[in-house]
């Protein structure tokens, strides 16, 4: 598989906020987000679609962004936490989480929110926090 912008920053190429990670997947917040602490999921090994990666992978995948999930919920205010797989953005498998009160905050085609560097490091950091403990 060629090599994606989710591989440069698996390999520490490009730099990324990171909220957890372990020897096969990381999370991290989406530098174009719906919505604050909206955060990708993804294995670290190259897989172009979701539905590709074997079944064990797959699973444990979902319970990795399991714990990312009640980590951002607990971290930002929200009601719910959604979850996404849209798979045509990237060619790697990932899983957008994002952090809802309402329907339209999971629509994709809403204007992407900016923050500060200082804001992106400070929710990266709370939901990290949230998701260690």
């Amino acid at each position: 598989m060629e090599e994606t912008i989710f591989s440069r920053i698996v390999k520490g190429e490009i730099p990324a906020y990171k909220v957890l990670e372990d020897d096969r997947f990381l999370a991290f917040l989406d530098v174009n987000p719906l919505v604050k602490g909206h955060v990708l999921v993804i294995p670290k090994e190259p897989v172009d679609y979701i539905f590709d990666l074997d079944p064990d992978t797959l699973g444990d995948l979902h319970k990795f962004s399991r714990k990312v999930a009640v980590a951002i919920k607990k971290a930002v205010p929200c009601q719910r936490v959604g979850v996404a797989v849209i798979g045509l953005e990237v060619p790697h498998a990932h899983i957008h989480l994002i952090p809802i009160n309402k329907m339209s905050d999971m629509n994709f085609s809403n204007p992407k929110q900016k923050f500060s560097p200082e804001e992106m490091e400070d929710v990266a950091h709370l939901i990290g926090r949230e998701a260690i403990s």
